[in-house]
């Protein structure tokens, strides 16, 4: 069922004071309105764009907000990485993944904080804004990112994960492990107990991604994971979240 937003909420929202709470909220945001309040600076005219992007995707228009941002002096994602507004800390992310003068291994540290946020709309933004560079070049970042498997917080133990799955949601797949899953077995392995169920429902959508192309291979991995974590029971969810559709 569909959670109602309220005026008053649509206002707060638009106006950048608070943080949406459900989907529904992270939806209703209208971004010329948030940006004219959040950014006054920026003359109206530069902000028509964000009024006739109304009705394309969400994440279309984050990262259109994003590229307008910065067109017009508005770019350094520092500004808005803590903004009370998940959807302006949002455009940060965005800011971090298409900024052209950062490797690809400093827009990943950048967002480091911003996959930690406190909030699940500003953590999801968090990789869906390098996507396309994961996508590009996955086991540069597989590399990259292994370390974050021992991080202490669950946020950015499940970004690397989260990040990595071959199919993900509201994102482009990633070819590669689609049909060649084994590579990212070293962060799957250090996963594979993780005690945080946030962490282990993204380890068993990464598996459950895998399994639509590769079965066999999932199937043997989990058949290995029980006989050496059988009594382990965050990998027991693991495996039944990952065999789910096999």
């Amino acid at each position: 069922m569909k959670q109602p937003v309220t005026r008053e909420r649509r206002v707060q929202l638009d106006r950048g004071e608070t943080e949406a709470t459900h989907l529904a909220e992270v939806l209703a945001v209208d971004f010329a309105k948030l940006m004219a309040n959040v950014a006054p600076g920026l003359p109206a005219s530069a902000i028509t764009p964000m009024r006739n992007a109304a009705k394309r995707g969400i994440t279309l228009r984050m990262q259109g907000a994003a590229t307008l941002l910065r067109v017009h002096g508005h770019g350094d994602h520092a500004q808005w990485s803590r903004h009370a507004s998940d959807t302006v800390r949002g455009w940060a992310c965005y800011l971090i993944g298409s900024d052209p003068g950062l490797s690809l291994e400093h827009k990943l540290d950048a967002l480091r904080a911003l996959a930690d946020d406190a909030h699940f709309g500003v953590r999801e933004w968090a990789w869906l804004a390098v996507r396309p560079h994961i996508v590009s070049e996955p086991l540069r970042v597989l590399t990259h990112l292994h370390g974050w498997s021992t991080d202490a917080s669950p946020n950015v133990r499940r970004f690397a994960c989260e990040a990595l799955r071959p199919r993900g949601v509201w994102a482009a797949h990633i070819a590669l492990f689609k049909q060649e899953p084994h590579h990212a077995l070293p962060l799957l392995h250090a996963l594979c107990c993780d005690a945080s169920r946030y962490v282990q429902d993204s380890v068993g959508n990464w598996l459950n991604d895998a399994g639509k192309s590769q079965p066999d291979w999932v199937r043997a991995l989990c058949s290995e994971w029980q006989q050496r974590h059988a009594d382990d029971p965050a990998n027991t969810y693991i495996r039944k979240r990952a065999l789910r559709s096999l």
